[in-house]
């Protein structure tokens, strides 16, 4: 027996065990046979026989409580030699049926008799696994019954040659039940020994992924604050560059970073996806309104690589549904991004599609079609592989990891539909999201559209908080300014477009109209502007400079936040750690904080519950959550701590200016509020 075998199961324990189990088959085929045999007995001596058979199974089973409940492994020497006893007595007493069966019935009564003892014999092998002292207690009474049966042959007169092939029979019988229990124990022993191996390579695995998933999320925290740097500083570089050479040197740069993000949002998403760790939400939201935003968003490159962006069946989608639209957002984008990459000439086509289902649900189908050069049969079947870098494969002919479609087939199908594609060489490829979403709030929210800088910076509000005399939150943030102004021949388009759908254009913000000098940066009002500027008595604060407070672990985060504000004219303060900021917030008054979230010795949420519950001069100041988790459960957690708002990284000009326009104007709100009251 294994070493491994021997420690999980010492002495006769699984034996036991094993026909504990089997306690109800025992006395099944301990009544049927006294039934059966009654005719051959009398109901008496049947009836008295079924008694004796189960009061040895009562008494057995008291023998054996201590190891059957579990309270010990091994029982003591007077126990043990009793357990010894009652086995034998448990295979002897259903093989006493032998003896009047061999009396009362003759020859014909000795075949029954032989069959029960070779019944005992088989029972006794299958039920003893793991012990040998069991097996031969167990089986020795039937083959000592086994071996009467030649002398009761010879007292009826059969013959020597009949005699001698019993005898020889039931002895190759014997060797048979030995071999096959050696078979049974070994193939047992083996599987224990492989459920132990399974076992461990299984939680040796769940350790791997675990310490993978912690390894991704410090990776990719870590490496958004270099990404963050690039971008800034390129955004600033072409703002500020002299030349054409060098505003398309840094738009080269901007490109390369925002490309490198995109791609790290995509390896954490699959990551994620593999691991089980993905989450959908399911609030309300307008669908008609995120189509439209969607193709808003592609409209340029459309334009840019002359093809025709097209919507069919806009009228047949309902307004409001419930799902998450975020996610909804990306798998689009993805397949619109597919679409134009592969067409060079012709069209990318939506063609949308809605049923009402029962109770009260819509079934919603979405194709994105496009006019591209196909795929063959072999390049669909890996479509949806990731990474794949075949010779045939779309990564190795086009770039690319290959994750953008593998992620939006989980994604859908974690929304509970289906993502599935269609194509022939030269005609073109569909893909078709199929799925079901419930009747969501008629007053819905309109999803925000697109930024610049994809969705990795979209900046998302959470589980309102109860509201309080600092500053209301408002529902959903304003969309970020966009890179460049729409031409009135876009703009056109793009009401189109909307007008299929129903929907609204975006207002624009006087306060986040972008800055001339610099379309794709928006310039907030400082928040110590009086709303009346002819009334300057009503905020002592007026006119002086906006007082930022910048709280990171990282010198190049809060470089590339001071460069982002320095064009307004800040007066900002920076803090290396939550300590450290909160010393500054004893003496100094500002109007917004930046709180990085991760940072050692006291991090961004416990800072903020200290700087709330301190009642100093910065207990009502906006804190805004700078982080690059997330994910709902940690920007519930941000807004639990007190923080405001949030805004992920990396960081953008857009971004984070969009964000602090936003807190200030929702400032200015509760001040204009109070002051009314």
């Amino acid at each position: 027996m294994s070493q491994a075998y021997q420690d999980t199961a010492p002495d006769w324990t699984p034996a036991i065990q094993a026909r504990r189990r089997a306690l109800m088959q025992r006395l099944g085929m301990g009544a049927a046979t006294a039934l059966i045999f009654t005719p051959v007995f009398g109901w008496q001596i049947s009836a008295l026989w079924c008694l004796c058979y189960f009061l040895i199974q009562a008494i057995d089973l008291w023998i054996f409580a201590p190891v059957l409940a579990g309270r010990v492994e091994r029982m003591g020497p007077i126990r043990s030699a009793a357990g010894n006893v009652m086995l034998f007595l448990n295979a002897a007493a259903f093989g006493t049926l032998s003896i009047p069966l061999w009396l009362l019935g003759g020859p014909m009564g000795g075949v029954c008799a032989a069959i029960v003892a070779a019944a005992g014999a088989i029972y006794g092998v299958i039920n003893s696994p793991g012990s040998r002292k069991v097996l031969a207690i167990t089986i020795t009474p039937h083959f000592l019954y086994m071996a009467t049966v030649p002398f009761w042959m010879s007292f009826y007169g059969a013959s020597h040659a009949f005699v001698m092939a019993v005898a020889i029979s039931f002895s190759v019988f014997g060797a048979y039940c030995v071999s096959t229990w050696e078979r049974m124990n070994k193939a047992q022993q083996a599987e224990q020994a492989a459920r132990l191996e399974a076992d461990r390579k299984r939680s040796e695995a769940e350790r791997i992924m675990a310490s993978r998933q912690i390894f991704l999320a410090s990776i990719g925290h870590d490496l958004r604050t270099p990404i963050s740097a690039i971008m800034t500083g390129a955004a600033e570089l072409e703002r500020g560059a002299k030349t054409g050479a060098a505003r398309a040197q840094a738009a080269l740069i901007s490109d390369a970073s925002v490309m490198m993000k995109a791609l790290l949002d995509d390896l954490l998403d699959h990551a994620k996806l593999e691991s089980g760790h993905m989450s959908v939400e399911c609030v309300d939201f307008n669908l008609r309104s995120l189509i439209a935003q969607t193709l808003m968003f592609w409209q340029g490159e459309a334009r840019a690589k002359g093809l025709s962006l097209r919507v069919e069946g806009a009228s047949s989608l309902p307004a409001s549904v419930k799902g998450d639209p975020m996610r909804l957002r990306q798998v689009l984008n993805n397949l619109v991004s597919n679409a134009m990459k592969f067409t060079e000439t012709g069209s990318v086509t939506l063609r949308l599609a809605s049923w009402p289902e029962e109770p009260s649900e819509h079934a919603i189908l979405i194709e994105v079609a496009d006019t591209g050069p196909g795929m063959t049969p072999e390049q669909l079947s890996r479509l949806f592989t990731p990474f794949d870098q075949t010779a045939d494969g779309i990564g190795a002919r086009h770039g690319g990891t290959g994750l953008g479609l593998s992620i939006s087939r989980d994604l859908i199908e974690l929304m509970g539909g289906r993502l599935t594609a269609r194509s022939r060489p030269g005609e073109g490829a569909a893909f078709t999201v199929a799925v079901t979403l419930p009747q969501g709030d008629a007053e819905a929210v309109t999803p925000r559209a697109f930024g610049d800088d994809s969705r990795g910076d979209i900046v998302r509000n959470l589980a309102p908080r109860k509201p309080t005399s600092r500053a209301p939150r408002m529902a959903e943030p304003k969309p970020e300014q966009a890179p460049m102004a729409e031409t009135a021949t876009s703009l056109s388009a793009t009401e189109t477009l909307l007008a299929q759908l129903g929907a609204e254009l975006p207002a624009p913000s006087s306060a986040g109209k972008p800055d001339e000098a610099n379309p794709t940066t928006a310039r907030p009002t400082p928040t110590g502007a009086a709303a009346n500027p002819t009334d300057s008595s009503t905020d002592d604060t007026a006119g002086r400079p906006l007082r930022v407070l910048v709280v990171d672990d990282h010198d190049i985060n809060r470089r590339a936040i001071e460069l982002i504000l320095a064009p307004l004219g800040c007066d900002i303060a920076t803090a290396a750690d939550g300590l450290l900021a909160l010393a500054q917030c004893e003496v100094n008054t500002f109007d917004a904080i930046f709180m990085d979230v991760r940072m050692p010795e006291l991090d961004g949420r416990e800072t903020t519950r200290r700087l709330r519950a301190g009642g100093g001069p910065n207990a009502g100041t906006p804190v805004i959550a700078v982080t690059a988790d997330t994910a709902p459960e940690d920007i519930a957690a941000c807004m639990a701590a007190g923080m405001d708002y949030f805004v992920s990284k990396p960081l953008t000009p857009p971004a984070l200016l969009g964000t602090l326009e936003h807190v200030l104007s929702a400032t200015e709100t509760a001040k204009s509020g109070t002051a009314a009251a």
